[in-house]
């Protein structure tokens, strides 16, 4: 059975940094788009990073330069690396896989991410 189990949400201060995990299983990382989306309260799910098979990446506006996504192949795993954290960024966080970035086939069960101002 695919599973995608994210880790590393919690509360933050603005401007700190949190590091999110999706550990991935079965042949699904491999073969597929990785990405992190995130919803906030009342607002629609938005794409705030994924990364390609062989590296590419591609990433919210408001993001860029803020956070970075990153995949170990050997593991697995991508990570969402979140630094400078505003209270806007706050919202439930979930690890996708699918062969597209927008055409997704498996969603983790989300961790949330809070940034107290």
């Amino acid at each position: 059975q695919v599973q995608l189990v994210e880790s590393g949400g919690g509360l933050v201060q603005a401007g700190g940094s949190l590091r999110l995990s999706c550990a991935a299983s079965g042949s699904i990382f491999s073969s597929n788009v990785m990405a992190w989306y995130r919803q906030a309260p009342g607002k629609a799910r938005e794409l705030v990073a994924a990364i390609g098979r062989l590296g590419g990446t591609n990433y919210l506006d408001s993001v860029k330069g803020r956070f970075t996504i990153s995949r170990d192949n050997a593991k697995n795993t991508v990570y969402l690396e979140m630094n400078t954290l505003k209270p806007e960024d706050t919202a439930v966080y979930s690890c996708a896989a699918g062969r597209g970035a927008t055409s997704i086939d498996y969603w983790g069960q989300g961790t949330q991410v809070t940034v107290s101002s």
